[in-house]
């Protein structure tokens, strides 16, 4: 599987129909840095140039942001991120991965958290990050309510986003890991093992085009395997309990592909109360790689996701964006399979070849 991040500048409203601080300075003839200085009211900018750029602001229209802010400061002046949980491991990693990067810059990150998709809330929060005090915007766009702030923002706010690569087009720069080459991947190692068909208990999150979902439907499909009802989990463990027990007591469920690593102990654990054997009569396969998911009892296979290396990448992409400074190619770590000891061959299938 090779690295998917997926960056791209798109024509949105911002780029073509908001005119740059570049616009400006090619217009005017003179460097985009004398541009900021003009914005900033530097002396050390001659009468003739400063009229030119005036002129040239005057005939565009352009309106200084904060990007023009950050560039009279010489840098931007720090990092805020929008995102709808601070706990799980996914939003953690990626929020971990864009504070080590300001660190490094000596920079500061803050953190807006939205409770929920509502009109209200959505509207707060874009309100809040829209003041040129946020600085750099990066939203974890994993979930509705973030994706809803993104579709919100003004076209005129630089913020790049942290989506799933089958995210909406929102005319926004966007990174993305390659969830959906990752679910395939583990649905074809249980395939391979001899299942006839995985089940899949998915994160709250998913949607049936969401990448960890529609990557186990084309494995599936691929296969000319039987694609089971998808079962329901909250973000808890004891949700992903209680959808374990509707799987624990049906004899052909042998394997399952889980939406993360803690539904993945919530469905084991339902799996054991009910006497079933792990991997015994059912394997089960995780997703992201948890710090301890390789010495729980058994071990658990999962799909290691490079989140804080997205995190990492954000930041580098906000930071040029709020300079406008040509987007950086970052390579990022690409998700992989990590086989252990929860998943095996089905008893049949292997009472057969034996």
């Amino acid at each position: 599987m090779s690295p998917s991040p997926r960056r791209e500048p798109r024509s949105g409203a911002r780029r073509g129909a908001v005119p740059s601080i570049r616009d400006v300075a090619a217009a005017a003839g003179v460097s985009y840095q004398t541009v900021s200085r003009v914005l900033n009211d530097s002396p050390r900018v001659r009468p003739d140039t400063r009229a030119a750029v005036r002129a040239a602001i005057e005939t565009l229209g352009f309106r200084p942001n904060r990007a023009a802010r950050a560039l009279g400061l010489g840098r931007a002046p720090g990092i805020t991120v929008v995102t709808s949980n601070t706990m799980l491991y996914g939003y953690a990693s990626t929020l971990q991965g864009i504070e080590e990067a300001a660190r490094t810059e000596g920079l500061a990150v803050g953190v807006r958290v939205v409770e929920s998709d509502s009109p209200a809330e959505i509207k707060q929060t874009v309100d809040y990050v829209s003041d040129p005090s946020a600085g750099g915007l990066v939203v974890i766009a994993f979930d509705p309510a973030g994706t809803a702030v993104l579709e919100a923002l003004p076209a005129d706010i630089p913020a790049i986003a942290a989506t799933e690569p089958v995210a909406p087009d929102t005319g926004r720069v966007t990174i993305a890991l390659d969830e959906r080459g990752a679910a395939a991947d583990a649905t074809e190692h249980l395939l391979a093992l001899g299942h006839r068909t995985v089940h899949h208990v998915a994160i709250p999150s998913e949607g049936r085009s969401s990448g960890r979902q529609a990557g186990w439907r084309d494995a599936l499909s691929r296969a000319g395997a039987e694609i089971p009802e998808v079962v329901a989990s909250g973000w808890d463990i004891r949700a992903a309990y209680l959808a374990g027990q509707r799987l624990a007591g049906d004899p052909d469920v042998t394997a399952v592909l889980c939406g993360n690593d803690d539904i993945a102990q919530g469905v084991r654990r339902a799996l054991y109360d009910a006497g079933r054997d792990v991997p015994g009569d059912v394997s089960i396969v995780g997703f992201d790689d948890i710090p301890g998911s390789a010495f729980w009892i058994p071990a658990l296979t999962t799909v290691r996701m490079d989140f804080v290396g997205l995190g990492r990448a954000c930041f580098l992409a906000a930071v040029a964006e709020l300079t406008g400074q040509p987007q950086p190619e970052t390579e990022l770590t690409p998700p992989r399979l990590i086989v252990r000891e929860s998943t095996a061959p089905p008893r049949t299938a292997a009472a057969s070849s034996s």
